[in-house]
């Protein structure tokens, strides 16, 4: 009997993750009260771990179980990314689980094999093993949306999440499915080569499968019209998977989106692009608009989101080297604004009080300068204002969409970046024009929360006034492509 090609090496950055979450959950057995914290710092240890062994394998190319498997520099780099946002994640959570009343080490091993399917999206070569990927992160993200458990929004919005993500799957199930009806395989590699080759029915089976993954790709990265789940989910939730959600699961889903349609369905560009950029258009302009009306800084959040998985689309529309490389940086740099901004959000709640309205933030700036500071950079970094990292990432995206011929999309995304600078600018006044006497725990009270707004706010810093070794670092894996 004749077995498939296994390659452990290959496995090895996810197996990292599982076992971790693995011994996280035995530790949880053994360990309570403040000791709890130690399951975090389990989980920090073995993320570092598993980002070591992706760097150790940057120069390797690993592929296995029968080619459905790969270990490539694109992999490698968004497992880089995963894990940042995995233990930035961790961190902030560590100060804040006691903020909402959640002790429970399972917090944490569903945080972490989460993260695991978001490295095995990453790493898939095959539709079948991308869909298990997207139900290993799905799972434990709906469950961890849940958490707060004496928080009526917490449980309303995992309801959502599950309920409009399960449809949402059965979408993506079915465009695979009839991808495999028309070539007999859902292996991306012998499905790019026949592309083609296709014609008639079995060219419109493609088509129509390539639409059906078009939408379940854009649930996940809440693109509009599939965006509504967002803004409810993104507030009900607990902010430090919100933060989650709004990073490591639209990374996830680029990173799977841009494998399977930048690379393998490039044959088909004429095909789909004209699709995406008119989702482009609308996901950035209802984004920015709707931010616009919004009160709580979640929400403001989420519609922001919305509106950069917009910008990320302009990427994936210009397509080609620059295009992919733009996306990928773009990526890294959201992982920090973000992550930072959200942790702000954490700093001002209390126990009972979330803290979520922007009339909260009144006076920020002048009583707390450091949070004032940390959250002036993530929200200037967002709206594009130059030497931050924010804008640079956005230069990369709207001038590869130019390179491509799309000077058109890459006018109204500027267009779009100046009014998100209202809302941005919005947060802006009320912490340094506004009175207020908000009272908000000492940082250094919190040292998990402050180291992570000091990484975040130093890397969203450092990145827009050192770019180039980044974004050559995305351009390297995403000319790995496999």
């Amino acid at each position: 009997m004749n077995f498939p090609d296994i390659s452990w090496l290959a496995l090895l950055p996810t197996l990292v993750v599982m076992g971790t979450a693995f011994l996280v959950l035995i530790a949880d057995l053994a360990m309570e009260g403040p000791d709890r914290e130690g399951l975090g710092w389990i989980g920090i240890v073995g993320l570092l771990v598993a980002s070591l062994v992706s760097a150790m394998l940057w120069n390797s190319h690993q592929s296995g179980f029968a080619g459905t498997f790969v270990v490539d520099r694109y992999a490698l780099f968004f497992n880089l990314v995963f894990c940042l946002a995995a233990v930035l994640t961790l961190l902030m959570s560590m100060d804040y689980l006691d903020t909402i009343e959640v002790r429970t080490g399972e917090y944490y091993v569903l945080l972490l094999f989460a993260t695991a399917g978001m490295l095995m999206m990453a790493a898939a070569t095959d539709l079948i093993v991308l869909f298990l990927g997207l139900e290993v992160m799905s799972v434990g993200v709906y469950v961890l949306a849940g958490m707060a458990r004496r928080d009526l929004r917490s449980s309303e919005a995992a309801v959502k999440y599950f309920l409009l993500g399960a449809f949402a799957t059965g979408f993506l199930v079915f465009g695979i499915a009839l991808i495999y009806g028309a070539f007999g395989t859902t292996a991306l590699g012998p499905v790019s080569a026949k592309l083609a080759s296709s014609a008639g029915e079995q060219r419109a089976l493609v088509l129509i499968g390539m639409a059906l993954l078009l939408v379940g790709f854009g649930f996940k990265i809440a693109a509009v019209p599939f965006h509504a789940w967002a803004p409810d989910v993104y507030e009900g939730a607990p902010t430090s998977i919100t933060a989650l959600m709004a990073v490591g699961v639209k990374a996830a889903a680029f990173a799977a989106f841009a494998r399977v349609f930048l690379h393998h369905f490039a044959g088909l560009a004429t095909d789909w692009t004209g699709v995406v950029r008119i989702v482009a258009v609308l996901t950035m302009t209802l984004g920015n608009v709707v931010a616009l009306l919004q009160r709580n800084i979640k929400r403001m959040l989420a519609y922001s989101s919305i509106a950069h998985a917009g910008y990320l689309l302009v990427g994936m529309v210009a397509g080609k080297e620059a295009g992919g490389a733009a996306v990928l940086y773009y990526l890294l740099v959201y992982a920090l604004m973000n992550l930072g901004a959200f942790a702000v959000v954490i700093a001002l709640a209390r126990r009972g009080e979330p803290n979520e309205d922007l009339d909260d933030y009144a006076g920020l700036g002048f009583q707390y300068p450091f949070l004032g500071f940390s959250m002036a950079v993530f929200m200037l970094s967002l709206a594009g204002i130059p030497s931050l990292a924010g804008f640079t990432g956005k230069f990369y995206l709207f001038s590869a969409a130019v390179k491509s011929g799309y000077v058109g999309l890459a006018v109204i995304a500027v267009l779009n970046s100046v009014v998100s600078m209202y809302y941005y600018a919005g947060v802006l006044v009320k912490m340094y024009m506004s009175e207020g006497n908000r009272e908000v725990e000492i940082l250094t009270h919190r040292p998990h929360l402050l180291a992570t707004l000091l990484i975040t706010s130093a890397g969203t810093i450092l990145l827009g006034l050192f770019p180039s070794w980044a974004f050559d670092l995305a351009r390297s894996a995403f000319q790995s492509l496999s």
